[in-house]
This record gives structure tokens, C-alpha cells and sequence, in this order.
């Protein structure tokens, strides 16, 4: 159930959990900068600033990454809709309900 989705920053503290994310996904690990999809405490999709991402392979989550892709356009030059919301919310977690 991907009812409360929560799109923040990663910190120091998600190191863990981003390392296991990406053997999950078969990749590297992301550098730099890193925005995360979070649901339910447990991250399952993630964006390097360089828009590499990763996510869990058994769940679905091809809609959070682009969630993730979304916010990190709303930072950029825009035209507007969904993503002038999200540049007003930022830098506050994003967190979308459905």
C-alpha cells in the first residue's frame, strides 16, 4: 500500500539501507546528493543527483521514482503545474497521500 509516501533528502543515517537498495537493484550505490522515496519507515526508491536512481525490484515502484525524477525537476526552470507545487514545498519532505 503506497498510501503515505514521504520524499526527502537521504542523511548519514540511511546509509545502510540506500548500500542494501542498490544490491537489491543490481547497481552502485548513489553519490552525492541523494532524494529518497520513503513508505511506511522503508525506502524503496532513490535519486543521485547525477539521475541515476534505484528501487527495490519487488516492489512497485516505477511511479515513486518518478515522483523522485519530478521533485528533483521542481528545483529547475519549469513550466509550472505539479511541479511549481513541489518547488513550494521543498525543502520540507514532500509527503503525498493517496
Amino acid at each position: 500500500d503506497m498510501s503515505a509516501i514521504t520524499i526527502r533528502l537521504a542523511n548519514h543515517s540511511d546509509g545502510s539501507a540506500l548500500a542494501g537498495l542498490a544490491a537489491l537493484d543490481g547497481s552502485q550505490p548513489l553519490l552525492g546528493d541523494v532524494t529518497v522515496a520513503e513508505v511506511g519507515g522503508r525506502i524503496l526508491a532513490a535519486l543521485g543527483s547525477d539521475g541515476h536512481s534505484i528501487a527495490d525490484p519487488f516492489e512497485r515502484t516505477a511511479d515513486l521514482v518518478e515522483l523522485l525524477r519530478a521533485h528533483a525537476g521542481a528545483g529547475s526552470t519549469g513550466n509550472g503545474g505539479s511541479r511549481g507545487v513541489l518547488r513550494r514545498l521543498s525543502p520540507a519532505p514532500l509527503r503525498v497521500t493517496a
